[in-house]
């Protein structure tokens, strides 16, 4: 099976957003990317309240300044470009109250001909939960829980009503629905996290990690889908992996997972296509100053992953 490929949309500080995110989104339909990302960052604290991904002494990268927001991004690709689906690497569900984001989603998949990826997670910043004001950080597993029903029903037909913990919806027409079923990707490696995909996604969306890595992970969802009746391989696995290729080999020792030369990333995609992952979202922002850069890089690597026989 061909390994389907994505695209991380341009987001961060150095992108002008009048123009980066559309010229980067034509680009990757002509190239022949199956699909487009975008992730979601909304402050930049000072004193931070947690460590970086959870990582002691780690700090917060600087091109996490001003990141675009996803939707209007999202919203912009889907303008220019026909055919690539359009996902996001997630969208963290405590920031949004349930029942406007289902219908954005909604409105952004109708409006692009049935393109739209859902992906969404718990996140792990306590000052993007405080500055958002929606949902208290110790309540973000249920508000997920709560924002995957309303979804369901806002998706659903009419009438439509629900009442949960946030969200009380009385018998109501609730429009546009979407041009076809929005598929849910759900985020984290932790059991609660890889238990809740197995239990209600379409799909899994693991970040940054080696075939190593990914593949004793999918075993475990594989094993929770199971348990819950579940078919493992109707289950699709979307990788996040950022890149950053450089001219000549980095030595092997301390080398960080596709980081290096050409022949070094593809290493690290072949063996994350051979753990079982299904597409890889190709991530080359952080190392880039504009979209033109973007663009250019994004269709080199495109070109020798598919000459790599990935």
């Amino acid at each position: 099976m061909t390994l389907r490929l994505g695209l991380g949309l341009p987001q961060m500080p150095q992108y002008d957003p009048r123009r980066a995110v559309r010229e980067v989104a034509r680009a990757a339909e002509e190239i022949g990317f199956d699909s487009v990302w975008v992730f979601e960052r909304t402050v930049f604290p000072r004193a931070p309240l947690d460590e970086l991904y959870g990582v002691p002494d780690l700090p917060w990268p600087d091109f996490y300044q001003r990141c675009a927001d996803p939707l209007v991004a999202l919203a912009l690709a889907a303008a220019v470009t026909d055919r690539v689906r359009l996902g996001s690497s997630v969208l963290v569900s405590g920031l949004h109250a349930p029942f406007p984001l289902a219908r954005t989603l909604a409105s952004l998949d109708a409006a692009s001909g049935g393109r739209v990826l859902a992906g969404l997670g718990t996140g792990w910043s306590q000052d993007e939960y405080r500055a958002a004001g929606i949902t208290p950080y110790a309540d973000r597993g249920a508000q997920l829980d709560e924002l995957l029903d309303v979804c369901a029903a806002v998706w659903g037909p009419d009438p439509v009503a629900y009442r949960g913990r946030w969200t009380e919806i009385a018998p109501a027409s609730v429009g546009p629905k979407p041009a076809r079923p929005i598929p849910v990707y759900l985020a984290g490696g932790g059991g609660r996290a890889l238990d809740r995909v197995a239990r209600r996604a379409d799909g899994w969306l693991p970040a940054h990690l080696t075939g190593e890595r990914l593949a004793p992970l999918l075993a475990r969802l594989t094993g929770a889908a199971e348990r819950h009746g579940r078919d493992a391989a109707e289950l699709d696995v979307v990788l996040r992996v950022g890149v950053e290729l450089t001219e000549a080999p980095l030595p092997k020792a301390g080398r960080p997972p596709y980081t290096g030369s050409h022949e070094q990333v593809l290493a690290d995609l072949a063996g994350a296509a051979d753990a079982g992952a299904r597409e890889v979202l190709v991530d080359l922002q952080v190392h880039c100053r504009d979209g033109a850069e973007l663009a250019d890089r994004a269709a080199e690597l495109h070109g020798r992953i598919r000459a790599a026989g990935l």
